[in-house]
Parts: structure tokens; C-alpha cells; sequence
């Protein structure tokens, strides 16, 4: 039968690396720090710059080594090159679309905004720290939320002293928001 009636699975398909990333909503920015920004552009480069490169090179020397069908170094070389190329993709749309938040200019730096750090207690009495950061830029470890979680959306525009509701799976929470901080320009440029 013809390869194109039959949808075989293959490693060629370019859904799989980037499932995990979450898309930007219809109609917003990509909001990003000048950090994530940074990280996410050095990734890029390394990846176009070496990385590729010396795949590249692998694939071209396990090619010239004869048959294909069972050569690993050539197998793997060609998937992992399909990798980069699908990550660099993914990448250049994300900074294309990337909108970089200088959360240091702030001025209103008793209400939450993107940048923030915002210390918050919970009804139970536990005091919770988060950084609320582009969506690309998640580290749960480290207190960094997304913008679109829903608990920045419930913190967001918030002033300190103010009581809002956290909408969670077990129903509405309340929390209050004790602490609003923002990086310095030195800090934000680090």
C-alpha cells in the first residue's frame, strides 16, 4: 500500500517535543522578563550555533560510512537532528511573539503585576511565595507561576491588604495578600 494512505507512527512528527509548552492565549503577548528573554535566545543560539553543528558533522560521517538501514550512529543522529530543528522552530515563534516585561519600572509597586513577587497567605494560615513570570519561563521549585495560572490571575491587579478569591478544583479559596515586591534594574538585568 502507498505511504501516503497510512499514517505510520514515525519520529518525524512535530507535535511531540512541544506538547508540554503551553500555548499563548488567543489575542495576548507572550509576556516574558528581560531573564527568560535571555535564557530563551541563548538556548537558540546554542542550539543553531553548536549544538546542530556537530550533529550535523555525526550524521554526515555516519552516512559516508555505507549502509543506513543499521547504522545507529546515522539513526540516531538524523532523530536527534529532527529535535533541534523542532526546538529551534518552537523557539524563534516564542521570541517572535515575546513581549519583554521590565517589571523594574514598575511604579505602582504596591499592587501586583507581571515581575511580581507577591507573598500571600492562605485561610489556613500558610504564607506562599510566588514570582509571577512569563509562560515560558514556569519553575514551580522555584515559586515562578505563569501569568495565565490561576493563581496569578487571582493575584493580579491585587494591592497589599487585599483579600482575593483563588479558584482551585476542591472550590473558591480566599487568600490574602500580605507582601508586593519587584526586582531592582540591577537585579532584572542579571
Amino acid at each position: 500500500m502507498n505511504k501516503a494512505f497510512v499514517k505510520e507512527s514515525s519520529d518525524d512528527d512535530d507535535d511531540d517535543l512541544d506538547v508540554a509548552q503551553p500555548d499563548v492565549p488567543a489575542g495576548a503577548k507572550n509576556y516574558i522578563t528581560p531573564a527568560g528573554y535571555r535564557r530563551l535566545r541563548d538556548e537558540l543560539l546554542h542550539l543553531i550555533d553548536e549544538e546542530r553543528p556537530e550533529v550535523v558533522k555525526l550524521v554526515s560521517w555516519a552516512a559516508s560510512n555505507g549502509d543506513r538501514s543499521e547504522n545507529g550512529d546515522y539513526i540516531y543522529g538524523k532523530r536527534r537532528l529532527r529535535e533541534i530543528d523542532r526546538r529551534i522552530r518552537f523557539l524563534t515563534r516564542r521570541l517572535d511573539l515575546a513581549e519583554v516585561v521590565k517589571s523594574s519600572r514598575q511604579e505602582n509597586t504596591d499592587q501586583v503585576f507581571f515581575g511580581a513577587t507577591v507573598e500571600y497567605a492562605t485561610d489556613d494560615g500558610e504564607s506562599h511565595t510566588v514570582r509571577i513570570v512569563g509562560i515560558d519561563e514556569v519553575d514551580l521549585d522555584h515559586g515562578h507561576v505563569s501569568w495565565i495560572s490561576p493563581i496569578a490571575r487571582a493575584l493580579l491587579k491585587a494591592k497589599i491588604g487585599d483579600q482575593v478569591t483563588l479558584h482551585t478544583p476542591g472550590g473558591p479559596e480566599p487568600i490574602d495578600v500580605l507582601e508586593v515586591r519587584y526586582p531592582s534594574a540591577e537585579e532584572e538585568e542579571a
